[in-house]
């Protein structure tokens, strides 16, 4: 029960900082930012400290919890982990935490009710992570959105009703597909085996008609596709991005970008071999377009978090060519580009959000010269910039590398084109660092606090142990071709 005693008492906690924010009880006055950063820091411990990883192999699910939840449906509450999942909420702790963090002094008005919405996404985000009943997994996917749209539209910029409407609409309407590909998938197992099942192991031995397996697996993918996202189904993430508080854009840049790559890996591709395996070349072709059009895109942005969004879109498009590509170290390659994008995008946005604090503006033509005045800062941004576009020793560098080595072999024409990519990704990532920190000086900026000293350090030291030394996460994930 370890798994689900985190889940409720991050909920519990979120609605205790709600409740308590600013509230004196036994003469002591409670914010909710320190409430939620306690929690959130217990309960990543608690996480970390319960389970074994050794015994644990990638595609191995271990059951933690199953309990019946609604009987007449056979719908349990069932909750299961393997390496990819342990992988990535650790991480969620991880940029939970620096969302916190940059979070402290931005957020000044109903700073209760955001914390509540902010641990109430980490709540969905870990349920779709660990569930294993297919209602289980799509009821926290909709628990991860509607905080996630409450976080853009109450405490976001100019735009934010508008971009918080259109995040609200594209996932949820893939949303709906992706249920009615699910609700399918239980039929067919009442057909096949006699009664209804929403739990994923149970349908990994159903027999599919092929082109029923071909319409299923596109429900899904359109689903997490979206999530990810890849073009053409992109358009929400900048306008998101642009608009979200700076922890908005640094979950949604960390980690529920991370969902859609966990969904196809874990449901489409594991669900629908078959149909994936008749896909792919479309699938591919949508990962190399998504490269080049992101980098493209980033580079003709003045704003700067909508260049880093379009970025997003670049990197991911690596993700989606590597899984498609059905090659071991190609896959790895993904392992080490989902959690090296999750930290060096969480570094940018961070570091936008405290640009902006500083002199309230997102536009690059605002800014210029900031090393004179802010050299640690400027010290940071060359180096998450350098991250960004994958220098040798960080950890981006290590994850592209292997998708494009893994990818070669299946489809050397395409990663050719993707490697594009990778030149357009330096000449952005350098034109964003000039026209921020080098040049004329238009204005003095403060260096960075105490506070965002820290923020930055550990994400920099996570990208370069991960780049230095990658097996630290890819010891688990060895032998494995999807």
């Amino acid at each position: 029960m370890m798994l689900t005693f985190v889940i409720f008492g991050l909920l519990f906690c979120g609605s205790l900082a709600w409740y308590t924010d600013n509230k004196s009880f036994l003469g002591v006055k409670f914010q909710a930012r320190w409430v939620a950063l306690v929690a959130v820091i217990a309960f990543a411990l608690v996480f970390i400290l319960s389970v074994h990883l050794s015994p644990l192999r990638f595609l191995t699910l271990q059951m933690i919890t199953q309990v019946p939840w609604i009987n007449s449906l056979n719908i349990n509450y069932t909750l299961a982990l393997d390496h990819l999942s342990i992988t990535l909420i650790i991480l969620t702790f991880f940029l939970a935490v620096i969302c916190i963090l940059v979070s402290w002094d931005e957020i000044k008005e109903k700073s209760g009710f955001y914390y509540f919405n902010l641990l109430a996404t980490f709540v969905g985000i870990i349920g779709v992570f660990s569930a294993v009943d297919m209602f289980l997994f799509f009821f926290f996917w909709e628990v991860m959105l509607l905080p996630m749209t409450a976080i853009i539209a109450i405490w976001g910029h100019e735009n934010r009703y508008f971009a918080a409407i259109k995040f609200f609409i594209f996932t949820q309407v893939s949303s709906l597909l992706m249920l009615v590909a699910i609700i399918a998938m239980a039929y067919i197992h009442q057909q096949q085996v006699g009664d209804l099942s929403f739990f994923y192991q149970d349908w990994l031995s159903l027999d599919l008609n092929n082109d029923v397996a071909q319409y299923l697996m596109l429900g899904f993918f359109i689903a997490f596709a979206v999530k990810l996202p890849s073009v053409p189904l992109h358009s929400w993430l900048p306008d998101a991005h642009t608009q979200a508080p700076t922890a908005g854009s640094v979950l949604l840049a960390g980690v529920l970008l991370k969902t859609g790559a966990y969904g196809l890996i874990r449901f489409v591709i594991q669900l629908f071999p078959q149909a994936s395996d008749n896909f792919a070349p479309i699938a591919v072709s949508l990962g190399v377009v998504s490269i080049l059009y992101g980098a493209k895109m980033a580079f003709a942005q003045t704003d700067f978090k909508r260049l880093v969004a379009y970025s997003s879109i670049s990197h991911m498009g690596f993700v989606m060519l590597a899984l498609f590509s059905f090659n071991e170290i190609a896959y790895q390659g993904v392992i080490v580009t989902i959690v090296a994008h999750g930290l060096s995008s969480a570094a940018l946005f961070s570091l936008a959000g405290m640009i902006y604090q500083r002199i309230h503006s997102r536009d690059l033509s605002d800014m210029g010269g900031f090393w004179q005045s802010a050299p640690r800062m400027g010290g940071f941004g060359l180096a998450f910039a350098a991250a960004a576009f994958g220098l040798p020793g960080l950890a981006n560098f290590v994850g592209e590398f292997l998708s494009l080595v893994g990818a070669y072999q299946v489809f050397p024409v395409m990663v050719i084109l993707a490697a594009f990519g990778l030149i357009g990704s330096a000449i952005y990532g350098m034109v964003l660092f000039q026209k921020t920190f080098q040049g004329h000086s238009i204005k003095a900026v403060q260096d960075l606090s105490f506070r965002e000293l820290i923020v930055s350090s550990s994400l920099l030291m996570l990208l370069v142990i991960l780049g230095l030394y990658p097996n630290f996460v890819l010891q688990y994930f060895r032998g494995v071709i999807l």
